[in-house]
């Protein structure tokens, strides 16, 4: 096996069960070292024990390469592959109808790959688009970006976009709502991008009435297209309790204002619970199911959150991931 894919699969592995950013960021990264060197240079380091000498290559990662240089199934990918896969439902025609994914980070914010590394892997799931949504600046424990870093990513997005046509990467932000309603990024900039999920991530067990309050004010910002995962519980481990708030209003001023519920795919968080997806249903909400993949192995999650549309009758054509991209961005803008 070639180093780099050996490594590359590992991460993949990695991400499918579940396992800490920082670890699949690791294997990506060594592929990353490996892609720089000249394979007898790879080869030698292998046999001379030297390979840990790289920045960027530690115990684990040399591992892999030299097993896959010395022509053996790497040990660590054998033990990843002995557990058995987490199943993904595969979605039915709900996952057929999505062209594309509204929600997922990069490696500028919490994310643990590269821009364009995340692109291919939308690009070979089968999508037409993705959208790169990455945190907003007040959340500084993912490395929220800046106004300033995200005016880089965008050119960065120009570059790749011109590279992988007629793949698109939509422009995005997760923008923190904050404890006002507000938005935590320059609206100016805001402006500027293709998709923008506002999502709650403080305080998030904030009396009802001030959270009602809270995500209303956000709701009615014209610069919002979807309310990422909405009551931001955590449904595995030790759990998180959803956030109280008047949902009838909530779900009414998403559709008053034109503002998609997300359906949130990530298997601990799998939000909003079906009671309240079916009363956004009833309401008349449009919806956005996405992954909120932090790695290219989590792309594969939509499954998870077509189910649970199916479940709750979502009906497909108020899903906004089945438009196409010109489609999506025509209406994303409309303000």
């Amino acid at each position: 096996m070639d180093p780099a894919r050996a490594l590359r699969t590992v991460a993949f592995h990695l991400e499918r069960h579940g396992e800490p950013t920082y670890r699949v960021a690791a294997f990506r990264k060594a592929a990353a070292v490996v892609d720089g060197l000249e394979p007898d240079e790879v080869t030698k380091r292998a046999t001379e024990g030297t390979l840990t000498q790289l920045s960027g290559i530690g115990k684990a990662t040399a591992g892999v390469i030299t097993d896959a240089v010395e022509g053996r199934e790497p040990g660590y990918l054998e033990h990843y592959l002995a557990k058995s896969h987490p199943r993904i439902p595969d979605g039915g025609a709900m996952r057929d109808a999505l062209k594309g994914d509204c929600h997922t980070h990069s490696d500028w914010s919490d994310g643990g790959s590269p821009i364009e590394e995340m692109a291919v892997a939308a690009l070979e799931e089968g999508h037409q688009w993705v959208a790169l949504t990455d945190h907003s600046p007040r959340l500084t424990v993912a490395r929220g970006l800046t106004a300033e870093r995200l005016r880089k990513q965008l050119d960065v997005l120009d570059e790749l976009n011109a590279k992988l046509a007629p793949f698109r990467i939509l422009s995005g932000i997760e923008v923190d709502i904050n404890l006002d309603g507000t938005l935590d990024q320059d609206e100016e900039l805001l402006a500027r991008l293709d998709i923008v999920v506002a999502s709650v991530h403080s305080k998030l067990r904030m009396p009802g009435k001030d959270m009602t309050r809270r995500m209303l004010t956000a709701i009615r910002n014209p610069l919002v297209d979807v309310l990422g995962h909405c009551t931001g519980r955590l449904v595995v481990g030790r759990g998180r309790p959803e956030s109280e708030f008047d949902a009838e209003q909530v779900f009414a001023a998403c559709v008053e204002h034109d503002v998609a519920v997300e359906i949130n795919s990530r298997p601990e968080r799998l939000d909003p619970p079906k009671r309240l997806l079916r009363l956004a249903v009833e309401t008349g909400c449009k919806f956005s199911i996405d992954t909120d993949a932090h790695a290219p192995g989590q792309l594969s999650w939509l499954g998870y959150g077509c189910e649970r549309a199916i479940e709750c009758e979502v009906p497909v054509d108020r899903v906004i991931n089945t438009w196409d991209a010109d489609t999506l961005t025509a209406w994303s803008r409309v303000t």
